[in-house]
């Protein structure tokens, strides 16, 4: 049983119109990436968002959308309300104290033993320490009311830009309303002929993004509250931040290692006054990655996402780098996507089939070696024709 199709030139020029037609489709992308970049933000923020207005409905048993997807808005603008007030205040206070500790050390440096002192004069010729230092003093209310002033008699790209995410606000709204007519919209555009191929592949997009977005999401976002925790702990300086900052990193796995960087710097840079000894709050840190690592490869990840197997680290940072030097920031949005499209497409085209045609192959030869063991008759009279042949050349070499 052979599988394989005959490249006819139907066949061919379907193909290259295919190619074309996809090669089409990812120009018109790149083009028009700024005015598809606040629609793209949209749907991804509302398809995160979808369980919990899922969640919502079963509570309220509500037969529609609309009350509990404007319930579900309320309350997470309720949850960032309250986590901005309890948080902005410590936040800006940390960051005023780090301005200090990085001015000092700018100025006077830090003698550490066991640590070169080459490194230090590195840092300081690497990184415009007074320029750190300038910005973070900066922060807080008042820098905020400024910004605001600049935007409102600012030029016309920076009003476009909030107009934009005025937008994205439009988008999230509207397509919220209607997530599931819109999914069923899309695929009633598909022609019936490919509708079978198509949903399947639609379907290992699906899995494989909840299991990504949704699941990495909700063990990033637990990985931050406890390297926020972890690191306060300690008193390390900025701890929210950096907490926060290594959950955001954490939604491709393990990039959170390189977190240790900044992490190192302000473990230094805190030492400056004295108080504390750099090896003694740089261990403590690393005490916080191990135990948080822990919690996550042995608690998180099993309980959340169970043992299935999406996309491996490498291939996610390939995907992210690739699909976001060809596109900008909506690269970055449609690479997983896109890299989970291609590989289902290469496993259901080429290697299902590759495998279907060697099994056919090795199902016909154990058909046929049965059938010639099952019967005598075929063996006997095998065996009789290779006596004849073995006595007509013994026959035709005595005459010669």
């Amino acid at each position: 049983m052979n599988t394989k199709q005959p490249f006819t030139f139907d066949r061919v020029v379907r193909m290259i119109i295919t190619i074309v037609c996809i090669g089409l489709v990812l120009w018109l992308i790149s083009y028009l990436r700024k005015v598809l970049l606040p629609f793209m933000v949209a749907w991804l923020i509302s398809y995160l968002m979808e369980p919990f207005v899922q969640y919502n409905r079963r509570l309220l048993k509500l037969k529609g959308r609309i009350l509990a997807v404007f319930l579900t808005l309320l309350e997470i603008c309720m949850v960032i309300f309250m986590l901005s007030f309890m948080f902005i205040p410590s936040i800006v206070s940390e960051m005023h104290q780090m301005a200090v500790f990085i001015k000092e050390y700018s100025t006077d440096g830090v003698d550490i033993p066991f640590l070169p002192h080459q490194v230090h004069t590195l840092l300081k010729d690497s990184v415009d320490l007074d320029g750190l230092a300038t910005f973070l003093k900066s922060q807080g209310l008042d820098n905020t009311i400024s910004i605001i002033g600049s935007v409102l008699s600012g030029g016309l790209d920076v009003i476009l830009g909030v107009f934009n995410w005025i937008l994205v606000l439009l988008y999230v709204i509207f397509i919220m309303l209607d997530y599931e007519r819109l999914l069923r919209s899309f695929k009633a555009m598909v022609p019936p002929r490919y509708r079978k191929v198509v949903y399947k592949i639609v379907t290992d997009v699906k899995d494989s993004m909840n299991h990504y977005f949704r699941g990495q999401a909700l063990i990033a976002f637990i990985v931050g509250i406890l390297f926020a925790i972890g690191l306060s702990i300690i008193h390390l300086p900025m701890a929210i931040v950096l907490g926060l900052f290594i959950g955001l990193l954490n939604m491709v796995p393990y990039l959170q290692l390189i977190s240790i960087i900044p992490t190192t710097f302000l473990c230094l840079v805190y030492s400056v006054d004295g108080n504390v000894d750099f090896w003694v709050i740089w261990w403590e840190c690393m005490a916080v990655y191990l135990i948080v690592q822990a919690i996550q490869d042995l608690v998180l990840t099993p309980k959340i996402m169970g043992h299935q197997m999406g996309l491996n680290p490498a291939i996610i940072l390939l995907s992210l780098s690739v699909w976001g030097a060809l596109f900008g920031f909506i690269g970055l949005i449609i690479a997983l996507p896109l890299t989970t499209l291609i590989l289902a497409y290469y496993n259901q085209y080429i290697l299902t089939r590759v495998g279907e045609s060697k099994r056919g192959r090795k199902e016909d030869q154990k058909a046929f070696v049965k059938a010639i063991s099952s019967n005598d008759d075929i063996i006997e009279d095998v065996s009789q024709r290779l006596n004849e042949d073995d006595r007509d050349e013994h026959h035709d070499e005595q005459q010669q």
